[in-house]
């Protein structure tokens, strides 16, 4: 949350030449505070696994959230009771009346299809069209992130001569950028995908902004200039056995798979593994929520033309 002070406070121009978010008492007594209204259009195969991460990274607010989970009319899903669906989830149909202040929509295990063979592909481009009126901003995860530069943009995807998974480091850019603020120079972040975006792909769209990357394993973070839509290409959202799981999961199924990077102490899978991404996982959804969501949106959701009407949220880009 923003620092509240009073307008002469001394120490104020300090704190913000440091890029610390200072609130004066008179924008503090003119904000009506109200919930936030999150959706999230879950599209991973367990969905209740990716319910307990996604929720566990927005908890870490003082802000209230009220949370509507999305799935699918053009895919029934195989791995999650049809109960906690109809009970749990909309329909897009059902919630498109609706504006929200922020959305995600997560990552999917079809990325080795192209984007016009997956089966909800026309309903996707539908809810990412539809975002761009109804929804302050939208959190792209993994191949989320992918369809969202594909369709917003017209930038393709690729496949990778060697699965990308395990943890590693990424460097930050843009450090005053608020999608950033508090993140280390380097910090890790975990990775399972056997595609990528090329990062010379993203540099070259003037509307995109690149926020953290590696040497090793390209673009972790990117983000439209406006911050309606921003891109994680990873899972940071991961907790300590994610990777453990699926490791063992496809070993057990005789598929050839790698061990992780630098994730099990000594490369000993039997080993607990190193928890290692959090405190930057919890800073990245907490300054999503306060700086591009929360500061951003309007009490009065109307139209997406109100969002950015406000003071300048994004200076120093």
């Amino acid at each position: 949350m923003p620092l509240r002070t009073q307008n002469d406070l001394p120490v104020r121009s300090i704190l913000e030449k440091e890029n610390i978010f200072v609130m004066d008492e008179n924008r503090a007594m003119h904000q009506d505070i109200r919930p936030l209204e999150i959706g999230i259009v879950n599209l991973m195969p367990l969905k209740e696994d990716t319910e307990l991460q996604i929720l566990r990274m927005l908890s870490n607010t003082p802000l209230q959230v009220n949370i509507t989970f999305i799935s699918t009319a053009s895919h029934e899903s195989k791995n999650t009771a049809k109960s906690h669906l109809n009970q749990f989830y909309e329909t897009f149909e059902g919630i498109k009346s609706r504006n929200f202040d922020g959305m995600i929509i997560t990552g999917a295990p079809v990325e080795m299809l192209e984007f016009e063979e997956v089966d909800y592909w026309e309903e996707i481009c539908g809810i990412m069209d539809w975002t761009k009126e109804h929804v302050t901003s939208t959190l792209h995860l993994c191949w989320g992130a992918q369809a969202g530069l594909y369709h917003h943009y017209g930038i393709k995807k690729r496949v990778l001569p060697e699965k990308v998974f395990g943890v590693f480091g990424h460097k930050v850019k843009h450090r005053r950028v608020p999608l950033v603020r508090g993140f280390d120079d380097y910090f890790l972040a975990p990775h399972s995908r056997n595609t990528d975006v090329a990062s010379e792909d993203i540099r070259k769209d003037e509307r995109l902004m690149t926020l953290a990357d590696s040497k090793e394993v390209g673009v972790l973070l990117c983000m439209s200039k406006d911050g309606h839509q921003i891109f994680v290409m990873g899972h940071p959202e991961y907790d300590r056995l994610t990777l453990d799981k699926e490791y063992k999961r496809d070993k057990a199924k005789g598929f050839d798979i790698a061990l992780p990077k630098n994730y099990y102490p000594d490369d000993d899978p039997t080993k607990k593994p190193l928890l290692q991404w959090r405190g930057h996982a919890n800073a990245l959804y907490t300054n999503w929520l306060n700086y591009y969501v929360y500061q951003a949106t309007p009490y009065a959701f109307v139209h997406a033309d109100m969002i950015y009407a406000g003071e300048g949220i994004f200076d120093g880009i």
